[in-house]
């Protein structure tokens, strides 16, 4: 297996977690950008990413895309686990195809939480029939994350209305402490309650997700979701992508 070269563009929870797994998965951390060395994008130039194999961006939703910008006008790859930018999606394919880039982006890079989307979507068929349970999404993570709902929650509530037509489906957020991240697929009755649960233990699972994506994409053109790295059906991941 070959040593990749990635950049890190972002150094905070997440980007430390990939820096420290990253050598255990084959990959060589060259480049760490954080906020004070990549001010408007500043830090993304040709001679910074000599020999870079593919960036992974765990950013904000206000820097995400100029980073995608810069890094795909170098005809770098990349992989974007930071979320709150999907209005802007048509931009960010124009940038990644103009300039032959390659790019994973997912608003969760956890393999569970895309086995949690699996088993809720199952929930949501089994519940279409019975009106008299009323979805719910709640979602809990760390008080320093920027957006909310999370982008996991948003994917979710796509995933389940497609599968329950003209049912409102509430999303609640919480923000405090250091809650790696925890979201919930209710089914409320005034008789009892179902719910599909995924909780992260530790930003790992995120980290070990994106190394893995990285890896995939070097050498691909285009925009792709985690499901295509994970192989999943086109017909699961065509909707996000317009």
């Amino acid at each position: 297996m070959r040593t990749l070269n990635i950049a890190l563009l972002g150094y905070g929870k997440m980007g430390r977690a990939i820096a420290q797994l990253a050598p255990l998965r084959g990959f060589d951390v060259r480049l760490k950008l954080d906020i004070g060395e990549n001010s408007g994008g500043a830090g993304i130039t040709a001679e910074n990413f000599r020999g870079i194999d593919v960036a992974i961006d765990f950013t904000t939703p206000t820097v995400v895309v100029e980073n995608i910008r810069r890094v795909a006008a170098l005809g770098g790859n990349l992989v974007v686990g930071t979320t709150g930018w999907y209005d802007r999606l048509d931009e960010v394919r124009k940038a990644v195809e103009s300039g032959g880039a390659g790019m994973v982006y997912a608003p969760n890079f956890s393999i569970g939480v895309q086995l949690f989307y699996r088993a809720a979507e199952a929930a949501a068929s089994a519940f279409r029939d019975f009106a008299m349970y009323e979805p719910y999404i709640t979602e809990s993570h760390h008080g320093t994350k920027k957006d909310a709902p999370s982008g996991t929650a948003l994917e979710l509530k796509r995933r389940v209305e497609r599968l329950l037509p003209g049912r409102p489906i509430p999303v609640a957020s919480v923000r405090a402490g250091y809650i790696p991240g925890t979201h919930e697929l209710g089914f409320d009755s005034e008789t009892d309650t179902l719910i599909v649960r995924h909780t992260a233990r530790s930003r790992q699972g995120f980290a070990e997700g994106a190394l893995y994506a990285a890896r995939w994409v070097v050498g691909k053109k285009g925009l792709f979701t985690f499901d295509d790295v994970l192989g999943q059906s086109a017909s699961a991941t065509e909707a996000p992508r317009h």
